[in-house]
């Protein structure tokens, strides 16, 4: 008789039948959640890009969408190969406006409106020294995270011819 009351006041009570409600579902979030879900495929490495010097038309071709999808940014004269960050400056991602770019008046006026990017070489002459001082800092941070794959030409600049000694010096100088 017992039993019969302690079901009866368990299922007939509302506040009960609430409190039992949540305990189901606790104890179906803690078994379905602890199922893991497979990763999503990982797309291939790739190799480390041969450096050589970038007009901004070169530059266009490597905004995440081309045959190997290698996304590449410039700032301050510099252009990086930032495709382990795909996620940020790849397509669809929130920066990935910047993706074949020269990011550097964006970053520098902390806009991500497509007016901030020209289509001819931008010397930044115009900006006053703390936003100039804001692109160095940003270029910094780039340096210290990806791969510094060349320069930005300016019109009329020749490109600088890098030998394969440089690049595995680089790539020693970034393993240690």
């Amino acid at each position: 008789m017992a039993v019969e009351e302690l079901l009866k006041e368990l299922f007939f009570n509302p506040i009960n039948l609430a409190l039992l409600s949540v305990c189901g579902f606790l104890v179906y979030k803690i078994f379905a959640g602890s199922r893991r879900k497979p990763d999503p495929p990982r797309e291939p490495t790739l190799a480390r890009m041969k450096k050589k010097d970038f007009t901004l038309q070169d530059l266009k071709q490597y905004d995440g969408l081309g045959e190997d999808k290698r996304v590449l940014v410039a700032v301050n004269g510099k252009v990086f190969d930032v495709t382990r960050g795909k996620r940020f400056y790849g397509p669809g991602g929130p920066y990935g406006v910047f993706a074949g770019h020269d990011a550097s008046r964006a970053l520098a006026t902390f806009s991500l409106e497509k007016d901030s990017f020209k289509d001819e070489y931008d010397d930044l002459a115009d900006l006053d020294k703390e936003s100039l001082d804001g692109v160095r800092e940003w270029e910094m941070q780039f340096m210290e995270k990806y791969d510094f794959v060349g320069k930005l030409l300016k019109p009329g600049d020749e490109p600088t011819e890098y030998s394969d000694e440089e690049s595995a010096t680089d790539s020693e100088k970034k393993d240690n």
